[in-house]
């Protein structure tokens, strides 16, 4: 696990660190009971040893909920995650919980920081958006039995709970539906997640299918840190449309970075999608404000939202004792930045 990242103490950390039982660690906390002074110091000083604060204490022996949520959303400026941080909060009210929303920037030490501030907050549990790429953290959740649910990816070598879409189908459909409409050269523009990396997969399986190889000068995986996705976006288009052998389509794995690519391609005095198709993923508002409206595939953001609640809540309430993962399935949204491929469409 990462210097600097500490799980909670438990009453049991401290019990066991004094060498009573829970019910004097109780009493000392209280102020409560029949207890020497010998041993009310040892339990303070094994209190103080582990960085234990007593009021966080005091809640967890009595048993109560904070009916709070910890919600780690990787970049807020991404529609996809504003629109699900709300949908998950929305259900979150109609179940009598409150959610506490951190944006990580996909820093690892924010999210150390927001982990460790949360814990002692005693959220009930941890909802962890897509971008989290941590295995060491959430080993550690799992291994300390705190709820948490892991939404919008998965992490296949863990048992837990997760709430996410068929990105390999995402992708998969993005490039049967290019395919159909006659395109052969097509770029790609991705980030370097897990999310990302089975949507390009799922795209190059249906070019296999079909005989076709990605042109791996249009292949473009931008690192998480690069968060300005209209900007790289922009970038690669530029990079793709000045080639001799530009592409004819372009397969975005965001909305915004879609959104970059169809800026730059006006820019450069191309017409969408006239002369150059973009589709995009997740479905998010920005598609239907953009001219023209981008074709995308959808993530039921709703759904997920509802899904990671209530799977939250039964986790909590001690309904649900193992594991679920439950995958949902995108569709393809056709608008107006993608059409069928002619010979002269490619000509500027």
């Amino acid at each position: 696990m990462e210097k600097g990242w500490k799980m909670k103490i438990t009453i049991y950390d401290v019990a066991e660190a004094a060498n009573v039982s829970i019910a004097t660690v109780s009493k000392v906390i209280n102020n409560t009971g029949n207890i020497s002074d010998k041993t009310r110091k040892r339990v303070k000083q094994a209190m103080k040893d582990l960085e234990y604060h007593p009021n966080i204490l005091a809640s967890a022996l009595m048993g109560k909920q904070t009916k709070t949520i910890g919600l780690l959303i990787p970049d807020l400026a991404n529609p996809f995650f504003s629109e699900l941080a709300r949908r998950i909060e929305d259900r979150g009210h109609e179940l009598g919980y409150n959610l506490v929303i951190c944006n990580t920037d996909y820093d690892g030490d924010k999210e150390d920081k927001y982990l460790q501030l949360l814990n002692q907050k005693m959220v009930d549990g941890f909802v962890l958006a897509s971008g989290f790429e941590d295995l060491e953290k959430v080993e550690e959740l799992i291994k300390r039995e705190i709820p948490v649910v892991i939404v919008a990816r998965d992490f296949p070598m863990f048992s837990v709970n997760a709430v996410a879409i068929d990105d390999f189908m995402g992708g998969y459909i993005a490039a049967n539906h290019l395919m159909e409409l006659g395109h052969k050269n097509i770029g790609v523009i991705a980030r370097d997640l897990w999310s990302n990396r089975e949507r390009l997969r799922g795209f190059n399986h249906a070019l296999d299918e079909h005989g076709l190889k990605l042109n791996k000068n249009f292949e473009y995986i931008m690192d998480i840190h690069d968060i300005d996705h209209i900007y790289e976006g922009r970038e690669m288009t530029k990079k793709y449309l000045l080639e001799d052998d530009r592409p004819t389509a372009i397969f975005a794995c965001n909305d915004l970075l879609a959104a970059g690519a169809i800026q730059e391609a006006k820019e450069l005095g191309f017409k969408i999608p006239e002369n150059l198709s973009v589709i995009g993923f997740d479905n998010t508002s920005i598609a239907t404000v953009i001219d023209p409206p981008l074709t995308t595939i959808a993530q039921p953001i709703e759904s997920m939202g509802r899904e990671v609640m209530d799977l939250m809540v039964s986790i909590i309430s001690g309904e649900k004792k193992e594991k679920s993962r439950v995958t949902l399935l995108p569709s393809l949204v056709k608008r107006k930045t993608t059409k069928a491929f002619e010979v002269t469409s490619n000509t500027y």
